[in-house]
């Protein structure tokens, strides 16, 4: 057998804990094999008949002991439901590299995993960090010259990588006939993704005669649905700059006079708040898209998430905060009046690279410094096995009932 794949048997031999590891294959028949730096339990697992779990049925599990193994983590997993497969990052002595993917059989019990897991003991003191785990099929794409359209960069794209399905453009909030110098690609598949980032790798390719900044992009923060169906504020994208609180709030009156309680706008978006849900997706079904100040706007649902779902996505790091991206875009300090049950996201957030801060000339960006506090969170590397950082871009977190902000 090749030594750069082991399997189930002799492939356990010299192996760390291997009286364990083979209990726990002999306990549940799963195979165990080893290949390009990580090591597989299942996928699929025994007996199984049909396609991959459905998306959203994989997480991340950060923060693992280097000398933790399947023997310990499967029997954790195993509690919350079937387990499809566990994928842990090894490295050369044997050792784990502090993180796993653990695929369950379903996304709800990945859900019900993922919330009783984060943050569990798994020895004394140590404490896991777990969050989802999305397969990314979307890159950033910087230096894009800020006239051309979306056409005209769709186009572009498919002439220079293949598996594009689509890109994402946000306007300028000075001037909405440009755009901000970048977008978001977005691929067919994780492999298609993976295949064009090689190849767009800064000095190999340019665009319209620029140098471009390539690298993954972070998929939005996913809320549960229970959660969502409690949200009673819109955000609204797209505004004009001179476009007031005033007119924002008279829009929105005039689907139902008097529902709307405030208005918080910063730059070119706004969040609106309603004191009734019902009165929310009625405004947002009215208005979305309509031209106001001459600007169409986007109108949606905003995001509530919890002060360590915030951190994490802003890649909290030991408690220093991450730096965030963001064309001249006032940015607040967060500092010790984060409120964690009244903090929202505009949708969709997407995340670009934190090395795009530091290249020079044209493109780079004002940074700003986030300070959190607190005990550093975990991240999910953006391609699997991979870990880049990455920083929150191109939206808000809004703290309620006060000026806080994070741009």
């Amino acid at each position: 057998m090749d030594s750069n794949q082991k399997a189930s048997g002799d492939g356990l031999v010299g192996t760390q804990k291997e009286a364990a590891l083979r209990t726990l294959v002999q306990r549940t028949g799963y195979q165990l094999i080893q290949e390009n730096g990580q090591r597989r339990y299942g996928g699929p697992p025994p007996g199984w008949d049909g396609p991959p779990p459905e998306r959203g049925s994989e997480i991340f599990v950060g923060k693992l002991p280097r000398d933790l193994f399947e023997d310990e983590l499967v029997p954790l997993c195993e509690k919350f439901g079937k387990l499809y497969e566990v994928r842990m990052m090894m490295d050369f002595n044997g050792n784990n590299r502090g993180y796993a993917f653990v695929t369950f059989s379903n996304k709800q019990e990945a859900k019900a995993a993922m919330k009783q897991l984060n943050n569990y003991e798994i020895r004394n003191g140590r404490l896991l960090g777990v969050c989802a785990s999305v397969d990314n099929c979307r890159l950033f794409v910087g230096g894009i010259p800020k006239t051309k359209k979306h056409e005209e960069i769709l186009t572009e794209m498919r002439k220079v990588t293949d598996g594009v399905v689509d890109v994402i453009v946000y306007p300028s909030a000075a001037d909405k006939s440009k755009n901000r110098g970048f977008a978001f690609v977005e691929y067919e598949s994780h492999r298609a993704a993976a295949m064009a980032r090689r190849k767009l790798l800064p000095g190999r390719i340019q665009l319209w005669g620029h140098p471009i900044a390539v690298d993954w992009a972070e998929p939005e923060v996913e809320v549960d649905e229970d959660t969502m169906a409690t949200v009673k504020i819109l955000y609204v994208r797209n505004l004009m700059l001179q476009t007031t609180e005033e007119t924002i709030e008279k829009e929105f009156n005039s689907i139902k006079p008097g529902a709307v309680e405030r208005v918080k706008k910063i730059r070119d978006y706004a969040f609106v708040h309603f004191s009734q849900r019902e009165d929310a997706i009625n405004a947002r079904n009215a208005l979305n898209g309509k031209v106001v100040d001459g600007s169409p706007i986007e109108v949606t649902l905003a995001k509530p998430v919890d002060k360590d779902s915030y951190v994490r996505y802003t890649r909290g790091t030991g408690g220093r905060g991450g730096s965030v991206l963001q064309t001249d875009y006032t940015t607040y300090s967060l500092g010790q009046v984060y409120d964690p049950t009244a903090a929202y996201l505009g949708a969709p957030v997407f995340y670009a690279p934190q090395a795009y801060a530091a290249i020079p000339g044209q493109f780079r960006f004002p940074a700003a410094k986030i300070h959190t506090g607190g005990r550093g969170l975990i991240r999910t590397p953006s391609v699997r096995g991979e870990e880049e950082q990455d920083v929150l871009f191109t939206s808000s977190v809004y703290r309620t009932g006060s000026n806080h902000l994070i741009t």
